[in-house]
């Protein structure tokens, strides 16, 4: 009671009940099958490492990692090479206090305010709070006095949880907050948009915001919502015979001057080029990306030729006039092109006045490794755009890598390594996230990289092999592709260093194709997978 005699409201509140606990194990390289929870789940990791999936998030697992689980969402774990085991507490959340009727309850069920990873360190003090409640609870002990310190020992476990993770639960309601506004930019896109505005509709400041939305798509607002806009373009533009005028407004541009400026420098091409593109077979030189052409469908109008290679015979197109790669002046080609697509840095390399100037021409950002997006990029401009065929394209490639990697799990654990041989260098190439082999090799196959190559190509797509560290090569495959001519080639194969590598001595040293594994193209990767098959499965 209060000074006037009358009772004090209590606030309503929640109680958190144990419903139980276990001890989970996997074996090595066992999976936990996805199963959705019906209460809370705590899932406290205390051996292994290996893998979470709570919904739609990924997270890594290994000791010390603590996560909570909200009820109806599906769960599922991979242990790694060590196994993995961990402790599962259920609980529930109730609401509490006299305020709330049954129908209140019905309309805002309780919410546990730390979801997904939380902060539970120092780790030793936190496991001996779950061990406690554990072998409390596998005991026979069911008096009121034993449930009452079962009841305590949890309470004063998610009390450590609030203490250390309650602040990080108010940045992920911001987060939320952020995400929710860029939902709105991709339903009401055509609006007059500003940042103060965005941040404004998320109720947190414009630095905060900025800061939040960059986080979550790598965009600060209006370069983000300026893609969408040019997206939506796209659509129209293939889809309709709307004016290009009528279309800028539409989308949100002011006028039809700036939506051209802004989809030429977005896209590479005008939105007329666009369209045309969308509606008329064109005629296309792409150089170093004839690849990516034709496994769209597409044949290109010339290909380009190497003066030490010559073409790249891999793809079949030896009825396709070819251009010489060259810095010497040459006549200009009589062939009529509708397109010129080249390859990042490539302009450097070659005589521009080929082809008439008017020709349009788009140089391909550097996406390297992404090959998947090089594809999509290049559907888009050459008029396939969000066809299935893209998505057939990759499919087909992704049946062929899991069937090839089911082939060699035999040999999984046999080092590999791949080197390029010039007369300058012995190269060797990086692991599963760099360079032309690399990610097929170590990643889509799933094959061993030798020590040496994590070791010497950290952070880059290839180094240079002095003797010393070629001597230390002791994989047991070798692919190699040679620069060289077949003296010198005789020459370096009768060195004692290279006669004392154990993949020469077992007769493991395989040559390919020079221009097939140095490319980023789809279909040089389905030839690297071919070669690998043929010599190891």
């Amino acid at each position: 009671m209060n000074e006037e005699g009358i009772e004090k409201a209590v606030s309503p509140s929640q109680f958190y009940r144990l419903c139980g606990i276990c001890d989970m194990k996997i074996a090595p390289l066992q999976q936990h099958k996805a199963l959705k929870n019906e209460n809370y789940q705590m899932i406290v990791i205390i051996s292994g490492k290996g893998r979470l999936l709570l919904g739609k998030s990924g997270y890594p697992l290994e000791r010390g990692k603590c996560f909570i689980a909200e009820p109806g969402l599906t769960i599922a774990s991979e242990a790694g090479d060590q196994g993995l085991e961990w402790y599962k507490l259920t609980f529930e959340v109730l609401h509490i206090g006299n305020l709330r009727s049954p129908s209140e309850e019905l309309q805002s069920p309780a919410v546990f305010p730390c979801i997904g990873e939380v902060e539970c360190g120092p780790f030793s003090h936190w496991l001996e709070w779950v061990e406690g409640l554990y072998h409390h609870y596998q005991s026979e002990t069911n008096d009121e006095l034993g449930l009452l310190d079962q009841h305590i020992r949890f309470q004063e476990l998610l009390r450590h949880i609030f203490k250390h993770n309650l602040s990080d639960s108010l940045v992920a309601n911001s987060r939320q907050a952020v995400e929710a506004t860029i939902e709105q930019l991709h339903y009401n896109y055509g609006d007059l948009w500003t940042v103060d505005r965005m941040a404004a509709a998320a109720n947190i400041g414009r630095w905060q915001y900025t800061r939040l939305f960059k986080e979550i798509t790598g965009e600060v607002p209006l370069q983000y919502l300026s893609g969408i806009r040019i997206n939506q373009a796209k659509h129209l533009l293939q889809a309709t015979d709307d004016r290009l005028y009528d279309i800028a407004q539409n989308i949100g541009f002011g006028n039809e001057y700036y939506f051209n400026r802004r989809f030429k420098q977005t896209v590479g091409l005008s939105p007329g080029q666009y369209r045309r593109h969308y509606r008329e077979e064109i005629r296309v030189f792409a150089p170093f990306l004839e690849d990516f052409l034709l496994a769209l469908g597409i044949m290109p109008a010339l290909q380009v030729s190497f003066s030490k290679w010559g073409t790249q015979s891999y793809l079949g197109l030896d009825h396709i006039p070819a251009v010489v790669l060259t810095n010497e002046p040459q006549a200009p080609l009589a062939c009529k092109l509708d397109f010129i697509m080249v390859e990042y840095g490539f302009p450097a390399k070659w005589n521009c006045d080929l082809f008439e100037k008017k020709v349009p021409q788009y140089i391909m950002p550097d996406l390297g490794e992404s090959w998947q997006e090089t594809l999509r990029t290049v559907a888009d401009l050459i008029g396939i755009g969000s066809s299935t065929k893209v998505t057939e394209v990759i499919d087909h490639y992704e049946r062929k890598a899991d069937l090839a990697r089911k082939k060699l799990y035999a040999i999984r654990h046999q080092t590999v390594a791949f080197l390029r041989i010039s007369s300058e260098a012995i190269i060797l190439y990086a692991g599963p996230d760099k360079g032309y082999t690399g990610p097929i090799l170590y990643k889509d196959l799933e094959l061993t990289p030798h020590p040496l190559v994590e070791q010497v190509t950290s952070g880059v797509r290839r180094a240079e092999l002095t003797p010393e560290l070629l001597a230390q090569l002791d994989a047991d495959h070798l692919f190699v592709t040679f620069e060289v001519s077949e003296q010198a080639k005789k020459e370096l194969c009768m060195t004692s260093i290279w006669q004392s590598l154990p993949a020469v001595v077992h007769n493991r040293v395989y040559e390919v194709d020079y221009l097939s594994w140095m490319n980023y193209g789809i279909l040089s990767h389905g030839k690297k997978i071919d070669d690998v098959l043929r010599v190891l499965a």
